[in-house]
């Protein structure tokens, strides 16, 4: 789908607020409501909008360490570690990625102990490699880098 500036004024209006009324929007990108409402449906259409999110303050929810797991699977038992991921309560998000691991994950727990526990878990079948998170580097990722 070929997006022009009005798309794309729609898109960042949305990262800056996706809870904005259609009505508020189209005085913003200076359009008609129903317009409106037809861009982003075509937007959610073809997945360049895939959802609107809440973020939550996890140090608030008891959850203040962050850490990065990479995983590297023995025996090639995947299959095992993604079922395992998929129900693990403080995996925050989990990639399969390319070079020395076979998979990235952060966690956020209330505990150094939970850490420990997500290890103990996996030892059998992965070997892991630890890092714990200090602080959060903002980046840009306003629709307005991509384009």
């Amino acid at each position: 789908m070929k997006t022009d500036e009005t798309d794309v004024r729609i898109l960042r209006e949305l990262q800056a607020d996706s809870r904005i009324s259609i009505r508020e929007l189209s005085k913003r990108v200076n359009l008609s409501p129903p317009s409106v409402t037809e861009r982003v449906r075509r937007l959610e259409d073809h997945h360049i909008i895939e959802g609107y999110t809440i973020r939550l303050n996890k140090k608030a929810l008891g959850l203040g360490i962050d850490c990065i797991v990479q995983v590297t699977m023995k025996d090639g038992q995947y299959e095992k570690f993604k079922q395992f991921i998929q129900e693990d309560k403080h995996t925050e998000w989990c990639y399969r990625i390319a070079g020395a691991a076979c998979f990235i994950v952060k966690l956020s727990v209330p505990s150094l102990e939970e850490i420990e526990q997500f290890i103990n878990a996996v030892s059998s079948y992965a070997l892991t490699n630890t890092s714990i998170v200090f602080s959060k580097v903002e980046v840009n990722d306003r629709i307005d880098k991509f384009l």
